[in-house]
């Protein structure tokens, strides 16, 4: 596990280091299946392929669920009070994606953080952006 991280070390900019999660399509499958969310699009890259994508493409949810993962092991103990993410295109199925974040507001009252989140794609498209509020305990 991750050292802890406490609000009073986070700074205006700080930056949580650039991870790449694994979307081989055995991993997507295994998600698809947990959460009941099996669409060809996402575990079939020739049905994707007819539905006008590249290939299968790696589903919103777990996208958001890998943004929440990289939060919390950049901040193990916090609460995410919110996130949210827009998608911007498609991330593909056995590519290599890559994910950031930095802080971009802090609440000393509240102890929490708003982060600014991105995924892009293995040719350098931005496919996914948002925000999460994130709570440090006292």
């Amino acid at each position: 596990m991750a050292e802890p991280r406490f609000f009073e070390d986070i700074e205006l900019g700080d930056e949580i280091a650039a991870s790449q999660p694994d979307v081989t399509m055995e991993n997507v499958k295994r998600f698809c299946h947990a959460a009941k969310h099996v669409f060809e699009r996402f575990v079939d890259h020739d049905a994707a392929r007819k539905e006008g994508f590249p290939g299968a493409i790696v589903p919103g949810i777990m996208s958001q669920g890998l943004l929440a993962a990289m939060i919390h092991q950049w901040a193990p103990g916090c609460t995410i009070t919110s996130i949210d993410t827009v998608f911007r295109g498609s991330l593909i199925v056995d590519s290599k994606i890559t994910m950031t974040g930095a802080v971009t507001d802090t609440d000393e009252t509240k102890r929490c953080v708003e982060l600014d989140l991105a995924i892009v794609a293995e040719d350098g498209r931005t496919g996914v952006i948002g925000t999460a509020m994130v709570e440090f305990p006292s």
